[in-house]
């Protein structure tokens, strides 16, 4: 069985964010896999990136916070909260994100938890970088090999957030999370599992989700991901551009999904690859 972690935002314990938080942990469990929860309201988590993450500072005088991070990554200098956090990331062979779509992104809270813990040469800053390989990024990274799915409860209507909707397709707006904080350091990013009209839902309506909630858990190991393009296999030019003749003729985010007639991938010889293809 797999170790699968939870990172958990609402304030609520009675919340729906939170039931479905506790559903999974049952569902999982029950089903052999190891579960931890960062329940990051009930932790205290602070959410703000300053001076005080580092125990060590490299220049006392003013904070270059990105410099800081490299340096008290690489020396054991990260204060012990987001160290605990990266062990956990590092212990998952799945991570999951349940949190409410708040103006739509993620709580703060949550924010501070990304901007805290995906750490210069933990998150960012890895591998090789020159004018030919801009580092182990977008299919690459300390976290490759690694499943995540958000969860999340919105309180807006499906057809807001479908292909023509006033709110942007959900893949649109979830785009900064899933493909620029998930895959960019290397994560399998499944579908999400969002849940709309979240503050309107009635006893019925509770258990379709959760039934439909239980069916994408069992399958958490199975599901193909979403067949996001990886920037070192081929198909970006030296300056970090989809090449002309691939993307199906759009110019929106669904061009950085793979396609059925696309070249391989190649990422340092070997050909990666990708089962689920966009139509």
């Amino acid at each position: 069985m797999s170790n699968v972690l939870i990172v958990h935002a609402h304030p609520e314990p009675a919340s729906l964010t939170s039931a479905l938080k506790d559903v999974a942990v049952e569902k999982l469990r029950a089903d052999g896999h190891a579960v931890k929860v960062s329940d990051l309201y009930a932790m205290g988590w602070k959410p703000l990136a300053d001076g005080q993450d580092f125990t060590d500072r490299s220049d006392a005088e003013r904070l270059i916070y990105i410099a800081e991070s490299k340096n008290a990554y690489r020396s054991g200098s990260q204060s012990p909260d987001i160290a605990a956090e990266q062990d956990k990331l590092l212990w998952a062979d799945a991570v999951l994100f349940s949190f409410p779509l708040w103006w739509f992104g993620m709580p703060a809270i949550l924010k501070g938890w990304f901007d805290r813990v995906f750490a210069y040469g933990f998150a960012y800053g890895v591998g090789e970088h020159n004018e030919k390989h801009w580092g182990d990024r977008y299919g690459e990274g300390t976290l490759s090999g690694r499943r995540a799915m958000l969860i999340v409860p919105i309180g807006g209507h499906l057809p807001h957030y479908s292909d023509r909707g006033v709110n942007g397709s959900i893949d649109d707006v979830l785009w900064p999370i899933q493909h620029g904080a998930l895959f960019y350091p290397g994560m399998d990013v499944m579908p999400p599992f969002p849940v709309y009209s979240a503050d309107r839902m009635d006893e019925d309506g509770w258990a379709e989700v959760k039934t439909a909630f239980k069916g994408r858990l069992g399958r958490l190991f199975v599901d193909d991901p979403i067949p996001y393009r990886a920037q070192n296999g081929g198909h970006y030019d030296g300056k970090q551009r989809l090449k002309p003749e691939l993307g199906g003729g759009s110019d929106g985010i669904s061009m950085h999904l793979v396609r059925e007639g696309d070249p391989r991938e190649v990422i340092r010889g070997q050909v990666r690859q990708t089962r689920r293809l966009a139509s």
